[in-house]
């Protein structure tokens, strides 16, 4: 075989529009979902000192920041609901309630930005008193199947608001499954499930729990998300949430969990997510802000390492800086 000096591979990386023809392209705008936090009330933009560039919005705020986001050509949004402590209970009836905060800012977003694709995250964490992705019992324990019966609700009533696609993130077993039938039976196959289906019991969390008032009150979540040193679970989970009637599988934290993300790919043929969470957002601006690196470069390298591990959807802070980034879709 030709060697060195026939063979020169730095000829394939000579010049700038050698590197872009021969390099894997960066997703662009379409493959985003932006994940965004929504709080009750008007006028609230609220910044978020553990996400620089992140907010919670009320309502009225969010539509007025999604018009330049959604003229970059956006995939879609991911709205979370941040509530005060008298909308919290141990049953978290408020997040299935058809007066509720997702409900209403689903169906004003949907009014807006009519072709603007919506997720909604299902769980119970900001919604409980506990702080826990389920109902528990007299000694804290999560209880798995009543809790799935208020999944599917809570589920429903965000497809009634108008959600597109709604995406369970509890980790509960079978949630997929009665998610599906409940959607099903009320007329709602349309509506795309996007699971939280290899969903991390990580240290990356901090600052979305800073955000969303989430963190349990008691514990942690170790006995009902994965543990990271655990491969076949991570790809069981996939497998069981893609044959009870997932449409789209999502692996979340996804710097950490690259290895995870290409795994997958090999073993479904189904859309792949990747959630690039709030701990790796908020590391590559600590980085920056220390002078370590530049900001944007290291997001930017950060999201193609993500794509390039297979992800072909990726949920990520920085999909409202896309322009900054240059992988807004040009028109």
């Amino acid at each position: 075989m030709s060697t060195f000096p026939e063979i020169r591979l730095r000829r394939l990386r000579r010049t700038e529009g050698l590197r872009k023809m021969f390099g894997q392209p960066l997703p662009r705008a379409e493959k985003f979902i932006w994940p965004v936090f929504v709080v009750n009330g008007s006028g609230e933009k609220i910044p978020i000192n553990s996400m620089p560039g992140q907010f919670r919005y009320s309502v009225d705020k969010l539509i007025e920041a999604l018009a330049p986001i959604v003229k970059t050509g956006i995939g879609g949004i991911m709205l979370f609901g941040v509530v005060d402590e008298n909308h919290k209970s141990i049953d978290a009836n408020y997040a299935y309630s058809s007066k509720g905060l997702i409900q209403k800012a689903v169906a004003a977003v949907k009014k807006e930005y009519p072709h603007l694709t919506v997720f909604t995250d299902v769980c119970l964490c900001a919604y409980t008193t506990h702080g826990h992705c389920g109902l528990i019992d007299s000694s804290g324990i999560v209880l798995n199947d009543p809790t799935i019966e208020i999944l599917a609700k809570i589920a429903l009533s965000h497809a009634e608001a108008g959600a597109d696609a709604v995406a369970p993130s509890a980790m509960m077993d079978g949630q997929i499954c009665e998610i599906r039938n409940t959607l099903d039976s009320n007329d709602f196959s349309d509506t795309i499930l996007m699971s939280y289906s290899t969903k991390y019991a990580s240290s990356m969390y901090g600052p979305f729990r800073n955000a969303a008032d989430s963190a349990p009150g008691h514990g942690d979540r170790k006995s009902y998300q994965l543990p990271y040193n655990d491969l076949n679970q991570a790809l069981r989970e996939s497998e069981f949430d893609e044959f009870e009637g997932a449409d789209i599988l999502m692996v979340k934290p996804a710097l950490f969990y690259l290895d995870i993300i290409a795994k997958l790919a090999e073993n479904t043929k189904l859309p792949i997510a990747a959630y690039n969470v709030s701990g790796e957002y908020s590391m590559i601006h600590a980085s920056a802000e220390k002078g370590y690196g530049d900001l944007y470069a290291m997001a930017q390298e950060s999201i193609a390492a993500i794509s390039r591990a297979g992800a072909g959807i990726i949920l990520s802070y920085w999909a409202n800086q896309l322009e900054e980034l240059e992988l807004y879709r040009k028109r």
